[in-house]
């Protein structure tokens, strides 16, 4: 089908011209429409007809579709299609001609409105503080009240109420949600749980928010009070089916699986415990039962008892999100009852405004998905997003397909976050996210923020520029907000010129009329200069000075690097290519950085609405009503299950349809989008999939449509793999957008300069034009460098890019590409471009993670993220590691450097390395490292490395975490060294032959090679992809700066870093308390310490550090001697047990390479179990024995108290599955912070798989996950609480225990009392409880039930 536009001139020409083809009324203003565009379509196709004839008759047929009136003309074999594009009257924002339309967004600082005023067709806009309540109570009331007064002539008293004769329809988001959410100052909640599962929100996924953080910070609970509810529903497992006594009394879920009601709930006991609620004054209840997505009789029993009982709120989980993960469930839950009593106090008093005609104006407010809503649907869960998707919203439906047809990324830049999104013709959405440390499960746009904006604070350290990620705030601002402010972003753009104090507010100084402070802004710059040209000095004394603006220009290209990540993030990890985008920017500080962030990341067109600064209010306006159904369904995707799926699409369309026509839409402005929600079986992965319509009107097979978008995101297809219908779901759309663009008149006159200021760009000051926005028209070219104030907005035109006004009066702004190039100092590295390689160096590490993620299959890479990326020079030296896994840290160094030293000269290009022996530099066997040689013009230029935990590789367990092994050969599969891939061809015979059968140095043992050898060969593909991205995007850096600059910057990084671990060293070892260091010679301080593995053997650690040079000696002189078991640990867990620390005490985010250990030696006696044999088995010590250095380290460093000392191996499984976990438990205390409890701690990070899923998938029932109550050491600062799991298994199974810290508790440090020791117990059938010790293997039988309750940290400091 060809499209044109056409004008209304054009179409009655055509059909003058053409009757017999264009028949109909000959065209005019029809008296129902506003306005209108034609469009002609032409296409041969009788399918289109037999389309039309189903809905109308020919030869001339009309049909209403959302605003469009299309007329179909023609015979069979020619149609053409005229589309009028029309604003119709109907009861949803019907037109009036005196009537003001608004559109606000209530932001975190200001309050932004747009109305669209009757005989202004330019709009009326409005900006205020969105706090002042020395003048009003509420911003948006007061907007609308001073623009009706404009409008009407007629004073509106603040204390009356506001008339609404004169109003159509008020559209708004807000971030009263959003806030309440970040300060915490929701309603009081309790949250109401199934027994057994008191802690589960806290827990979590037991992940740690940041792995360098000692102090474990993670977001406070929502809830103050839990409740356990005496019920209990299990899932009954496909063979249960088959031998189900018929006298069972089984119920069918929701999702169509079956469920067994095994505890009725207890009400009589529950009653009591929520009157206790609500006589503490809570009477706002959050509930999640397990599997209520299937089953929520259970949970609407509770709602019923609590509103009898006079709770005001309720936010059942099985309401608002019914999918299976009782976690993201229950967080939503808790997210919904804390924040929506907010928003209804807060709608009702905005409503309260208004006089009693507000009841016949429109009403609606902006959700997290881009949808409107009537205040009577608009929820807490769904509210969190709501300014941010208005800006969205507002930037897709103004510029895609009108300003440009490339897809778009979104970038709103504020004050102390930039919110980056995309569009390519459909709102991009997710199920879940994770806001303020909440997980929300409800459809939201994928709208990804980083801590980066016109706030963040600008510093100098160790040698490097950095931004961010703290922000300045509100109060006291930057520099120049005349508050003693820090220097910030804002600060820099206004040193260059990039804000004009003439064009901002003068609303600063005690009066709040004075202009921006560039003197005072001027003066501290003056004072970072010294220091930074003091330290570069010291660094090359022949080395120029840097002045203010370069200084400043700098912290601005940083900033821009920082905010470029995240957009590489979100488009490439999702397989498209940031360079075909245009960029879509608004936002109040946006358009300064819209040049240098696209030309950094290869754009060629930046786009700037004409309403940038209010972008969101003005994006109300363009929104649609929206309303979503869900339920789940859990069926193998086929022809009985697409029917069943079909028949329960029909029963939520009539409920979407129904809610919307309550709202007063018509059945001609009601479109609805159904989706399946799909997933490879044996995955986690699921998509939601739309359905695709195909031109005679059929719907497309929604499992064609997965695999298609399943093989775009993640690069490969699944073959003979079973795909899973999880849920159906639709969405109901009423049509409202009705602010239309504004076509604009050529302009016939040059555009008009305004005045000329002073702009910095890299090469010096430029006498820069200033054009104002409102006074150019279409056609105007600015070429740059140019300034255009946009209202409040600054938009920056760069050198070498131009600035075009577009037919609807927006800015198109052409970049042109230059060259990067820069000059290598010989002696000092710049401190700016440092910083950017920095962040360009370790973005290509994290993006080989991203594609490893995407491209794996194992739940352990692919959802437990048991995985890392790294890059490394031509000398195997790290340059960036990602961090993804504390145990792989600088351990990958050593497998490449002995990868290297082996195969020397025979490396080629497209030879891709593969290894897992310890003596190879490996950690244990499950960890297969895959090592890609980098060329360039038939140089080694760099490494590139991936290294992830397999669930299968053989030996004499499945699982491959044997409890008991002797010697390496009982672990499975050991390879030294092998070429994966030999000139670009795939070794698959070769690699199946090592997998499948391992070599064994006693001929008499048979040991069984990987049970999952497909599963390992697509891991390893993923491994070798992620390592070609890494290798992509090291030649595009090559490309862009040159092999010479790329390569003296993965040097300096390097130097960097040291110099980060040297400045720290010497601070710690000035700190140190003597009572515990001896002084040695040359101001050295020499500790002690030693901690015991839970057979005896010791660790023990000698450190000096020299507080002179910086440098420290770690001596482990002294360790046991290699064990007859698998807790030996190869050198490189040590390596990356030091390096771990290192980084824990260095207080800032430095780079993560092989300068960490420069200042650094290792000394470790061969023969110790720290440095076993070639032969000795190792699987424990990666796991185990990694943390219990870690402990010794930190507390030679008196950094805090030892924490659990163990990851709590736990592996079950039979000759169809197996599985694996580890489980968290308490951190220790520290100087000046509580231990956190159920946490994974130091050398570990890995997610712990849902409840509901753990059922769902497996043959379990978890009868108890959550804290060993008091098991933290006691003390000045308490240590965290460990972990209770009980497991009942279902049918006969293989479980596996591999556990420390069983014997010797975790010990507290400076009078601090030990955790408490963890445990692992069998209930046997009978009710025994048998001990297993800390490591075992054992047969255990349907019913029985395996109790591990983990160690707690140690705690700090005597107790008072």
């Amino acid at each position: 089908m060809t499209w044109s536009r056409c004008s209304l001139e054009q179409l009655h020409r055509l059909h003058r011209e053409h009757p017999s083809r264009y028949p109909g009324r000959d065209g005019g203003r029809d008296a129902h429409c506003q306005d209108f565009h034609f469009f002609i379509a032409s296409q041969s196709s009788r399918s289109l007809v037999a389309m039309a004839r189903s809905r109308c008759s020919l030869p001339r047929i009309t049909i209403h579709h959302r605003e469009r009136l299309i007329a179909i003309c023609g015979r069979d074999g020619q149609v053409s299609i005229v589309i009028c594009f029309f604003r119709f009257k109907h009861k949803m924002g019907s037109v009036g001609d005196e009537k003001l339309r608004f559109c606000i967004d209530r932001g975190g600082t200001f309050t932004d409105v747009y109305a669209e005023i009757p005989g202004q067709p330019d709009g009326r806009v409005l900006k205020l503080l969105s706090v002042d309540p020395a003048n009003y109570d509420d911003a948006p009331v007061e907007g609308i009240r001073r623009i009706l007064e404009e409008y009407t002539r007629k004073k509106i008293s603040r204390t009356s109420k506001i008339p609404t004769d004169k109003i159509e329809w008020i559209r708004m988001g807000t971030t009263v949600a959003t806030n309440a959410l970040l300060e915490r100052k929701g309603e009081r909640i309790a949250l109401c749980v199934t027994q057994g599962f008191k802690d589960l929100l806290q827990i979590g996924n037991q992940a740690r928010p940041n792995i360098f953080d000692l102090t474990v910070s993670k977001p406070s609970n929502l809830y103050e009070v839990v409740i356990e509810v005496d019920e209990r529903v299990e899932l009954v497992l496909e063979k249960e089916k088959e031998n189900q006594d018929p006298s069972a009394s089984l119920v069918e879920g929701v999702s169509g699986e079956l469920v067994r009601v095994v505890k009725p709930i207890n009400e009589k006991a529950l009653k009591p415990l929520l009157k206790g609620l609500l006589e503490k004054g809570i009477s706002c209840l959050a509930v999640v039962l397990m599997h209520s997505y299937t089953y929520p009789q259970h949970e609407m029993a509770v709602e019923r008892l609590a509103v009898s009982l006079g709770f005001r709120h309720m936010s059942l989980s099985s309401a608002l999100t019914p999918m299976v993960r009782a976690v993201p469930r229950g967080l939503t839950a808790s997210v919904d009852a804390y924040l929506t009593p907010v928003i209804k106090e807060y709608l009702s008093g905005f409503i309260s405004k208004f006089d009693e005609g507000l009841g016949k104006v429109n009403v609606l407010f902006m959700q997290s998905d881009g949808g409107l809503a009537p205040e009577s649907r608009f929820s807490g869960h769904k509210a969190v997003l709501s300014g941010p998707a208005g800006g969205v919203v507002g930037y897709s439906q103004t510029l895609f397909g009108l300003e440009t047809e490339k897809p778009l990324i979104g970038f709103d830049m504020g004050g102390t976050s930039t919110d980056v999104s995309r569009y390519a013709g459909s709102y991009e959405q997710v199920l879940e996210t994770q806001i303020a440390g909440a997980i929300i499960q409800a459809p939201q746009l994928d709208i990804n923020t980083v801590a980066a904006g016109g706030g963040s604070k600008l510093k100098f350290q160790f040698g490097a520029f950095r931004v961010g990620p703290e922000s300045v705030g509100a109060h006291p601002g930057p520099v120049c907000y005349r508050k003693g402010g820090e220097l910030a972003v804002t600060d820099a753009n206004l040193i260059l010129g990039f804000v004009i104090p003439d064009f901002f507010p003068s609303i600063f100084g005690p009066s709040e009329d004075q202009p921006l402070d560039i003197q005072a802004t001027r003066q501290e710059f003056q004072k970072l200069a010294r220091e930074i040209n003091s330290y570069r000095k010291s660094q090359d004394p022949s080395i120029k000075d840097m002045t203010v603006e370069e200084i400043a220009l700098g912290f601005v290209n940083v900033a821009n690097e920082t905010m470029c990540r995240p957009i590489r993030q979100l488009t490439e990890m999702k397989g498209h290519e940031t360079k075909n985008h245009a960029l879509a920017c608004f936002g109040g500080a946006g358009p300064q950085h819209a040049c240098a962030i696209a030309r950094s990341l290869g754009m060629r067109e930046v786009l700037i609405h004409r309403f940038c600064g209010i972008l969101s209010a003005y994006g109300m306006g363009l929104a649609d009503v929206v309303e979503d159904a869900q339920e789940p369904y859990s069926a193998v995707y086929g022809p009985e299950s697409v029917l069943e799926a079909s028949r329960r699409e029909t029963v939520l369309l009539k409920l979407v349809k129904h809610n919307l026509q309550e709202q007063g839409f018509r059945d001609e402005n009601i479109t609805t989008e159904t989706y399946l929600n799909l997933r490879y079986e044996g995955t986690d992965t699921a998509i939601m999939v739309k359905r695709q319509m195909t031109e005679d009107g059929f719907g497309c097979d929604y499992a064609v449509e997965f695999v298609k978008l399943f093989q775009q995101e993640y690069g490969f297809k699944l073959q003979n793999r079973n795909i899973l219908i999880c849920d159906v779901r639709v969405r109901g759309i009423g049509v409202t957008n009705i602010l239309k663009p504004r076509a604009l008149k050529h302009a016939s006159t040059t555009p008009k300069v305004e005045g000329n200021y002073k702009v910095y760009f890299g090469n010096g000051w430029h006498d820069t034009p200033l054009y104002k926005l409102e006074n150019l028209g279409y056609g105007h070219v600015m070429p740059g460098p140019a300034i255009i104030m946009n209202g409040n907005s600054t938009v920056i035109v760069e050198p070498n890019c131009k600035a075009i006004i577009t037919k609807y009066g927006n800015i198109k702004i052409e970049i042109e590409s230059t060259s990067s190039t820069i000059e290598v100092a010989e002696k000092v590295a710049d401190v700016v471009q440092l910083s950017i390689f920095n962040h360009r160096f370790m973005g290509i590490a994290e993006q080989m993670g991203r594609t490893l993620q995407r491209t794996s299959i194992s739940t352990n890479i692919k959802e437990r993220l048991d995985f890392s990326c790294a890059l490394f020079g031509p000398d195997g030296g790290l340059v960036a590691n990602a961090p993804h896994v504390p145990v792989h840290l600088g351990a990958m160094s050593s497998t490449v450097c002995w990868q290297l030293n082996y195969w020397g000269e025979n490396l080629n290009e497209d030879d891709v390395l593969v290894a897992n022996h310890p003596s190879a530099g490996g950690s244990h066997l499950p960890d297969i490292t895959v090592i890609t040689p980098v060329f360039d013009n038939g140089k080694l230029v760099f490494f590139v490395a991936s290294r992830g935990h397999h669930a299968e590789i053989g030996g004499i367990t499945p699982g491959s975490m044997p409890p008991f092994s002797k010697s390496i050969w009982e672990e499975g599969a050991a390879i030294t060294a092998f070429k994966l891939v030999e000139k670009g061809s795939f070794q698959e015979e070769g690699i199946t032959k090592l997998l499948r059968f391992p070599c064994s140095d006693e001929s008499a043992h048979k040991i069984p090679g990987t049970r999952r050898l497909q599963d390992n060969l697509s891991d390893l593909r993923a491994q070798v992809a992620a390592n070609q991205r890494g290798i992509s995007l090291i030649k595009e850096l090559i490309e862009q700066y040159g092999l010479k600059t790329v390569q003296a910057y993965m040097t300096y990084v390097q130097l960097n870093a040291e110099e980060a671990v040297r400045e720290m060293l010497k601070s710690v070892a000035a700190t140190i308390s003597s009572e515990s260091a001896k002084l040695g010679e040359r101001n050295s301080v020499t500790i002690e310490e030693e901690d015991y593995m839970d057979d005896g053997s010791i660790i023990h650690l000698k450190l000096t550090i020299d507080s002179d040079k910086g440098e420290a000696f770690f001596d482990f002189s002294g360790t046991s001697s290699e064990v007859y078991a698998n807790w030996n640990a190869p050198q490189a867990v040590t390596t990356a047990a030091v390096i771990y620390c290192l980084r824990c005490l260095v207080a800032v985010d430095i780079p993560l390479n092989q300068g960490c250990l420069a200042p650094v030696k290792i000394h470790i006696p061969q023969g110790s179990f720290l440095s076993p044999s070639d032969k000795a088995a190792v699987v424990g010590g990666n796991v185990l024995t990694s943390q219990r250095v870690t402990d010794v380290v930190l507390t030679a460093f008196q950094a805090c108290a030892c924490s659990q000392g163990c990851m709590n191996n736990l592996t079950f499984g039979d000759e169809t599955f197996g599985y694996y976990e580890t489980i968290g438990g308490g951190s220790g205390a520290g100087p000046t912070w509580d231990g956190t409890s159920g946490v994974q701690c130091h050398m570990t990070n890995t997610r712990m798989t849902d409840p509901e899923i753990f059922e769902q998938r497996y043959p379990v029932l978890l009868h108890k996950f959550g804290l060993r109550e008091n098991s933290g050491g006691a003390g000045l600062h308490k240590g965290g609480d460990g972990l209770v799991r009980e497991i009942e298994f279902r049918r006969p199974v293989v479980v596996s225990i591999l556990s420390e810290r069983r014997v010797h508790a975790p010990r507290g440090l400076n009078g601090g009392k030990d955790g408490v020791r963890g445990a692992n117990y069998l209930i046997t059938k009978d009710k025994r409880r048998v001990y297993l010790g800390g490591k075992n293997t054992v047969e255990v039988q349907a019913g029985e039930i395996l109790q591990i309750l983990t160690p707690g940290g140690g705690g700090w400091g005597s107790p008072l």
